[in-house]
């Protein structure tokens, strides 16, 4: 198996998936396939999936910034990945690439175990993009009635927010929106290790808004540090990271992993990874 994407040295994915394996016996190798290291841009991802494919491989995550351009190079796609408009894992099977997303399933299970109870009617998703549509769709799922999408880019708002019949907006629009809402969730690569900051301005986190991040590495985003320190509720983007993987691993070995298990170690995986940076003494 293998992972897709730019810069994704710092992924947990290979351990996660590998540690899980072998507590269920399994003989499973995941590796990277880094399109900065390959020299390759986003739209040619089609020529890493076909090394994968050439190489045996059973199958591949695919993530940013990846998770649309693939599209297009692959012979079939689930309902659920068509309806979102993109795809998380490829599964190689009887010579055909198959799509799949299981980010809808892995943010919608991340959010009502790591935010039980919480309002659902009004929220505003700030992101368009392959993970801001299944965030979308997930939250349609999840009974939000009153859905608004924004985006620095107005025109993928607006295509997402047809697709899921909600409001569309640009950063602008922002403090209006947040005022009537429950909570926010963020769906765009700030706050990654590679693109550090605010996604919006500090001012706009109302203490009663919930603030779901989808971002993972790092775990404890900007956003989250500055929601936390206004009083929100938040959920870092851990549990999405782990729930997609469960069910990534199923499609690709077709054996149920223990989610609560894989929760466990991501938990030790990023334990270890603070111990690593902590100053020695």
């Amino acid at each position: 198996m293998g992972l897709v994407g730019a810069g994704i040295g710092p992924s947990l994915s290979p351990a996660l998936h590998e540690c899980e394996a072998r507590q269920l016996g399994l003989r499973y190798r995941y590796v990277r396939m880094d399109l900065d290291v390959f020299g390759v841009p986003p739209e040619r991802v089609g020529e890493v999936l076909a090394r994968a494919r050439a190489e045996g491989f059973r199958g591949v995550n695919v993530t940013h910034p990846c998770k649309q351009h693939v599209l297009a190079h692959l012979d079939d796609i689930s309902p659920d990945a068509a309806a979102i408009g993109a795809v998380n894992t490829v599964v190689f099977t009887d010579g055909r690439a198959v799509g799949f997303n299981t980010d809808r399933s892995g943010f919608a299970r991340g959010l009502t175990t790591g935010l039980p109870g919480v309002g659902l009617g009004r929220v505003v998703l700030l992101g368009a993009g392959g993970a801001g549509s299944a965030a979308a769709h997930a939250l349609r799922g999840l009974g939000t009635t009153d859905l608004a999408v924004v985006d620095t880019d107005a025109a993928a708002a607006a295509r997402l927010a047809r697709k899921v019949d909600a409001e569309h907006g640009t950063p602008a629009d922002l403090p209006r929106l947040l005022a009537y809402a429950d909570g926010l969730v963020h769906a765009t690569p700030t706050g990654m290790a590679a693109h550090p900051g605010l996604p919006l301005p500090e001012a706009l986190l109302d203490p009663r808004l919930w603030v779901a991040e989808i971002v993972y590495r790092p775990l404890d985003t900007a956003l989250l540090r500055a929601a936390r320190s206004r009083g929100c509720h938040t959920l870092d983007g851990g549990r999405m990271a782990v729930y997609q993987a469960v069910d990534a691993f199923a499609l690709f070995t077709g054996v149920a992993p223990d989610a609560d298990r894989m929760i466990r170690h991501f938990a030790e995986l990023v334990g270890a990874e603070e111990d690593d940076r902590a100053p020695s003494r």
